[in-house]
């Protein structure tokens, strides 16, 4: 690969595992409980950290699906909402999910995001983020989050994006403790305070 490219590929299990998910999700529920099991099958799988995320259409059809993916890509930008939100970007032919307003599209994600994802999700014109975990919940185990406003769900309001918070939320913690009890790497960058 030359320095003017860079490729954004999932593990390979993620296309096989999601032809054996509904392809709609009804509700909140369903939704996130596919996010979760997304981050819970990468740690599973060994194919990376433990998050996941996905963007659904306002009828709750599945248009992409992300998981953590630094360590195994060696890129510090491949979070798990970083790529939900491209492929999404990408399978869409857009930059702006908002598609002018016609369309309403969600971004799911087993843990509130981090500094870095935050920043992402206005520029992506999703109209709703809905999570699970929160940030603290990462950090307990070890993950810097990065710098984040207090007040980073108002935020997002202000710019009517909603947010819906802990969903699911215990079931999200006990990917989190899982991958910590059983020795997975916390990648934070080498010069965190």
């Amino acid at each position: 690969m030359g320095l003017s490219e860079i490729t954004l590929n999932l593990p390979p299990w993620v296309d096989e595992f999601l032809q054996h998910q509904a392809n709609s999700y009804p509700d909140v529920v369903a939704k996130m409980s596919l996010v979760i099991e997304l981050s819970k099958q990468n740690i599973v799988r060994g194919s990376g950290g433990p998050f996941g995320a996905a963007v659904f259409d306002d009828e709750g059809t599945l248009i992409s699906a992300g998981v953590n993916s630094v360590v195994s890509s060696q890129c510090s930008i491949f979070h798990a909402e970083i790529v939900a939100l491209a492929l999404a970007q990408k399978k869409l032919g857009t930059y702006d999910l908002s598609s002018d307003g016609r369309r309403r599209y969600e971004l799911f994600a087993s843990t509130e995001p981090c500094a870095m994802c935050f920043g992402a999700i206005p520029w992506s014109g999703v109209s709703r983020l809905v999570c699970a975990a929160r940030d603290q919940d990462a950090r307990n185990i070890g993950f810097d989050e990065g710098p984040k406003l207090a007040n980073w769900a108002a935020e997002l309001e202000a710019r009517n994006i909603s947010v819906t918070r802990d969903v699911l939320r215990q079931q999200a913690v006990a990917v989190l403790t899982d991958y910590k009890t059983a020795g997975g790497r916390i990648y934070n960058p080498g010069n965190v305070r």
